[in-house]
C-alpha cells in the first residue's frame, strides 16, 4: 500500500523506482522538474545554482543549464519520489512561490501575479464557495439560465453547481464544445498551447501535442463533462431565440426552440450569456456566390464526408481558419487557389507540431506539481510575456511598421522567417508581406502554411474577386480559376455580440437596437444598464488579443457573475444591475486607454474593430489586471432590485 504525503497543495503517493520514472526525469522540461523539486523541498538554496542559466522565454538560448547541474536535479527528485526524504509537509510560502517562478522564468515575477498563478495554475483556487464558511446557502427557487455549453458555459455550470445555484445550460448542439464541436475542418488547431489552454480545476496531462488540434480539444471538452457531470444539466438540441424582463416580476422569460420545432417559454431569475463570439460563421458577401453550381462550405460548417482528392479547389480567405486549413489539403487537392484579401503576419513555433513525448505526458500525470508548474511556465511565455508587443512606446523614432523597439523586432524575426522560407519566390514574398504592425492583427502560426504556398499545385491570387460563376471564380485582373469546390475560411459575424437574440429589458428598451450591427458596449464585458440579472460573457472589450488566455477571461467573468448573484442572494434582493455611471466611466476608461495600443496604429484594421474603426473587442490591459478586476463587483457600481 502506498504511502500518502499530504499538505493542502502538496499531495502524493511514493512512487516505484521504475523505467517510467526514469524516462519522464529525462524528457522533462528541466526548469519546471526544478520548481516542482523546490516547491516539495523548500530548497530554495538549490534555485541559485540554477539562477544564472534560465533566461526569458524568448532569449536565444532561453537556458544553458549544464548537464551535470540538470541530472543533479534528475536524481535529487528521483530520491525524493521514491523515498518521501526531504519532501516539506508545510505549504510553500508566498515568497517561496514567487521565487520559483522569478528563477525559472528568467526574469522577475511581481507580487500582483500570485494570486493569479496559485489560482490559474491549480495549486489554490481564489475561491471554492462550497467550502466558504458563514455563506448564505442560495435559495432553491432562484433559477439561472446558461446559453451555450461551449468552454464558458461549461466553467459557469461547473461553479454554478459548486456554489448551489439552481440553473440549466441551453445548448443548440448536440453535445458540449462550441467552436471545437462545430469547427471540424482538415487542419484545425489552437493557437494557445495546450496545458494553458483549459480550466484552472482541470489541468489535463494528457495532450498529444503542445497545441492541440481541434478533435483534441473537443476530447478534453467531452472528458471534462463526463468527469463533472455536466450534461444533467444541459438541455442539448434546444436554441434560445429571446429574453424579455418583466419590470413587475423582475425575472427572464427566456423563449426556446426545441428539437422538434415547437417552442417554449422558460421563466428564470437570471441569464448567463455563453454563446461566444466565434459562434456564428459569415459567408463573404460576393456577387454570385449563391449562383455557384460546385460545392459550397464554410470552414465552420465543414462536412465531414467531403472529399477534395484531385478536386480543384478554391479557397477564400487567408486568415487563421484558412492557413490551417490550406496546410492540410494542398498536398491531395489538383488544384488549388487561394483568394487573399489582406496580408497577415505568420510566426514560426516549431512547438506548434511537436507531439508530447510518452515521457513528458508522464511526468505531467505523475510528478507532484509538476503540470501546475508547466501551465505557469506556458502562461508567462503564452500570455502577459508577450503584453509589450502591444503598447504603443510613445517614445518610438522608428518606422510606421512597428510601434516600439520590441515591436520592431518581433517583425524582423516574422519578416526573416518568411524571407528565408521563399528565398526563391520574391512573389510570393511581396504579396505576404503586411505593411501594418505586427501584433495589430491576430497572429498567424505556420503549421504547413507555408509550405502549401511553395507547392506547384497553388496559387496566391492577391488581386481580389470580382464575382463568382456557375463554374468558378473571376478575379478582379480578369482572370478565371474553374473549380470544383469553393471553401470559405471568412471568419464570424464578432460584432454582431448577440447574434439573432432577441434581448428585451427594463422598459421594452432592446439591447439588439442599442448595440446596433457592431457597436457593443459593456462594463467589464459583461453587464449593460437596462438590463438587470443580464451577463454577456466575453463580450465587448474583455477579449485578451496580445495573447492566450480567453480559458482565464471565461473563468474570471464567471467568477465575478457569481459573487455578483450572491450580493443578491445577501440581500434577499431579486436583482443585479450595474449603474450608468460605472458604465460609462468603464467605457470612458477603455477609450482613453486604446490609443495608447497597437490596434489604433493607422494601419491596423481587423475584426477587433468596427466599421467606424473603433476597437470593440480588445481588452488593452494584461490577463493579471483582468484577474485582479474581477475578484468582486465594486462597491457603488451596482444597485440591487427588491
Amino acid at each position: 500500500m502506498a504511502t500518502i504525503l499530504a499538505d493542502n497543495r502538496n499531495s502524493f503517493a511514493i512512487l516505484p523506482d521504475s523505467p517510467d520514472l526514469a524516462r519522464a526525469l529525462d524528457e522533462a522540461n528541466v526548469p519546471t522538474l526544478l520548481a516542482a523539486y523546490v516547491h516539495m523541498t523548500h530548497d530554495a538554496a538549490f534555485l541559485d545554482r540554477f539562477a544564472d542559466h534560465i533566461r526569458p522565454a524568448f532569449s536565444q538560448p532561453p537556458t544553458d543549464i549544464p548537464e551535470e547541474l540538470a541530472d543533479d536535479l534528475r536524481a535529487r527528485m528521483r530520491h525524493l519520489l521514491t523515498t518521501g526524504e526531504g519532501y516539506q509537509a508545510r505549504p510553500a510560502s508566498d515568497a517561496l512561490l514567487q521565487r520559483i517562478m522569478t528563477v525559472t522564468v528568467g526574469e522577475p515575477v511581481e507580487d500582483e501575479f500570485l494570486e493569479l498563478v496559485e489560482d490559474q495554475c491549480g495549486f489554490r483556487p481564489y475561491i471554492d464557495r462550497s467550502q466558504m464558511v458563514g455563506r448564505k446557502a442560495p435559495k432553491a427557487d432562484f433559477k439561472i439560465l446558461v446559453i451555450g455549453a461551449g468552454m464558458t458555459g461549461m466553467a459557469a455550470a461547473t461553479k454554478l453547481r459548486e456554489a448551489g445555484y439552481n440553473f440549466v445550460v441551453i445548448e443548440k448542439n448536440a453535445d458540449v464544445g462550441g467552436t471545437w464541436y462545430e469547427n471540424r475542418y482538415p487542419g484545425v488547431g489552437v493557437d494557445t498551447p495546450s496545458h494553458f489552454y483549459s480550466f484552472s480545476w482541470e489541468i489535463w496531462p494528457d495532450w498529444q501535442h503542445y497545441h492541440p488540434h481541434g478533435a483534441d480539444m473537443q476530447k478534453y471538452m467531452l472528458a471534462t463533462a463526463d468527469k463533472y457531470g455536466l450534461r444533467r444539466d444541459i438541455r442539448f438540441n434546444t436554441k434560445v431565440e429571446k429574453l424579455v424582463w418583466s419590470d413587475v416580476d423582475k425575472v427572464w422569460t427566456v423563449t426556446v426552440q426545441k428539437a422538434d420545432g415547437t417552442r417554449e417559454d422558460i421563466v428564470v431569475n437570471a441569464v448567463i450569456n455563453g454563446h461566444g463570439p466565434v459562434n456564428r460563421y459569415q459567408f463573404p458577401d460576393i456577387p454570385g456566390l449563391d449562383d455557384f453550381a460546385g460545392t459550397l462550405v464554410h470552414t465552420a460548417n465543414y462536412p465531414a464526408d467531403l472529399d477534395l482528392k484531385g478536386k480543384r479547389v478554391a479557397v477564400i480567405g487567408t486568415g487563421a481558419s484558412s492557413a490551417q486549413l490550406v496546410g492540410a489539403i494542398a498536398p491531395e487537392v489538383g488544384q488549388l487557389t487561394i483568394y487573399q484579401r489582406s496580408k497577415h503576419w505568420v510566426l514560426f513555433n516549431p512547438e506548434l507540431t511537436h507531439e508530447v513525448s510518452e515521457g513528458m505526458r508522464w511526468a505531467l500525470a505523475n510528478i507532484p506539481n509538476y503540470k501546475e508548474w508547466f501551465r505557469f511556465r506556458v502562461y508567462w511565455a503564452a500570455a502577459d510575456g508577450l503584453y509589450s508587443n502591444v503598447v504603443k512606446d510613445p517614445a518610438w523614432e522608428g518606422n510606421m511598421t512597428a510601434v516600439s523597439q520590441g515591436n520592431a523586432m518581433t517583425r524582423e524575426y516574422a519578416l526573416g522567417y518568411m524571407q528565408q522560407r521563399f528565398a526563391d519566390r520574391p512573389d510570393l514574398i511581396e504579396k505576404l508581406t503586411p505593411d501594418f504592425p505586427i501584433f495589430s492583427k491576430r497572429i498567424i502560426l505556420d503549421n504547413g502554411w507555408f509550405d502549401a504556398l511553395a507547392r506547384p499545385n497553388v496559387h496566391l491570387e492577391d488581386q481580389g474577386i470580382a464575382r463568382i460563376l456557375p463554374n468558378g471564380i473571376e478575379a478582379k485582373d480578369g482572370s478565371v480559376f474553374e473549380c470544383d469546390v469553393i471553401i470559405c475560411a471568412t471568419g464570424f459575424n464578432v460584432a454582431k455580440m448577440i447574434g439573432n437574440l432577441t434581448i428585451k429589458g427594463i422598459g421594452g428598451r432592446d439591447l439588439g437596437e442599442e448595440w446596433g450591427e457592431d457597436d457593443p458596449r459593456s462594463y467589464l464585458g459583461m453587464c449593460v444598464p437596462g438590463y438587470p440579472n443580464y451577463f454577456h460573457t466575453v463580450g465587448p472589450n474583455s477579449a485578451p488579443n496580445h495573447a492566450a488566455g480567453q480559458n482565464m477571461i471565461s473563468e474570471c467573468q464567471v467568477h465575478w457573475i457569481i459573487e455578483a448573484l450572491d450580493r443578491i442572494n445577501e440581500a434577499d434582493a431579486n436583482a443585479f444591475e450595474v449603474t450608468q455611471d460605472a458604465f460609462d466611466a468603464w467605457n470612458r476608461k477603455v477609450e482613453e486607454r486604446m490609443p495608447q495600443m497597437i490596434w489604433t496604429h493607422p494601419g491596423a484594421n481587423s475584426y477587433y474593430n468596427n466599421s467606424k474603426g473603433r476597437v470593440f473587442l480588445s481588452w488593452p490591459w494584461r490577463l493579471v489586471d483582468f484577474f485582479h478586476a474581477t475578484r468582486a463587483p465594486e462597491d457603488g457600481s451596482y444597485r440591487l432590485l427588491h
